[in-house]
């Protein structure tokens, strides 16, 4: 018998308790994670768009014009179910604590490349791919235009996408009628694709499907880079203008 104050020890070697991972990063490699899967999801969902845009470019006499309204599916179903596009999240890049933020931004945009890979990779498996008149012969078209095209100009395009985008976006978020949130996402996304600027996620999905991306995978990844750095340039380019027409407290315009 051992008295109240005594201890009674085991013979041997005490076991250790297994380490445990701190409470807060744990709960960061969750976020990061779902962030990742909201990632792919987007990138699915911009490629979901991108695959109605080919499949109508060219099938009639408006097609495109036509094919740019529907690709709007892609923009709607990110925006309703909150999920994570690299162009749209650019937009937000000051409002978000940084360097952290940065780091989200690339999960965002591995995130969206794989999702679109993967639609790519599924269209593969069907009849749309294949053919003169399969989708990916006509993004291959788009491709060889964006590759011939000068870095410069891939950027400038690119911070031409994404104002489009920011009036998308942030017009769905804050426009306070029903019918105006929806009408910013169908003129955002349409004008940006009718103007032909450079949505990066759109991109990864035309360069998956075309085959160019596995053909060309160094200088493919470098203009998706360029693009996506303007896209970042576009994304903020209101939103700083209009801080800094608060701090200069200028007049409201009539």
């Amino acid at each position: 018998y051992s008295g109240p104050h005594q201890r009674r020890h085991s013979p041997g070697v005490r076991k250790r308790a297994p380490a445990r991972r701190p409470e807060g990063e744990e709960m960061d490699m969750k976020r990061v994670g779902g962030l990742f899967l909201y990632a792919i999801l987007a990138g699915f969902c911009i490629g979901l768009g991108g695959t109605v845009f080919l499949k109508l470019k060219d099938a009639f006499p408006g097609g495109n014009v036509v094919g740019a309204l529907l690709f709007t599916i892609g923009l709607f179903t990110v925006c309703t179910r909150g999920y994570a596009l690299f162009t749209g999240k650019a937009c937000y890049l000051f409002d978000n604590p940084l360097p952290a933020y940065l780091l989200d931004l690339l999960v965002f945009w591995v995130g969206n490349l794989l999702g679109a890979m993967l639609i790519a990779g599924l269209e593969h498996l069907t009849g749309m791919v294949g053919g003169e008149t399969g989708i990916d012969a006509t993004a291959a078209a788009l491709v060889e235009g964006k590759m011939g095209a000068t870095y410069l100009g891939l950027f400038v395009l690119g911070i031409l996408c994404n104002i489009c985008i920011f009036i998308a976006v942030n017009g769905y978020a804050n426009n306070p009628h029903q019918v105006g949130k929806y009408l910013a996402l169908f003129l955002g996304v349409s004008v940006f694709i009718l103007c032909g600027t450079e949505h990066s996620v759109a991109d990864m999905y035309y360069w998956s499907v075309s085959g160019v991306l596995y053909a060309q995978p160094g200088e493919s990844v470098l203009r998706l880079l360029i693009i996506s750095l303007g896209n970042v340039v576009g994304g903020v380019f209101f939103p700083l203008m209009e801080k800094g027409k608060r701090r200069l407290d200028l007049p409201e315009a009539p």
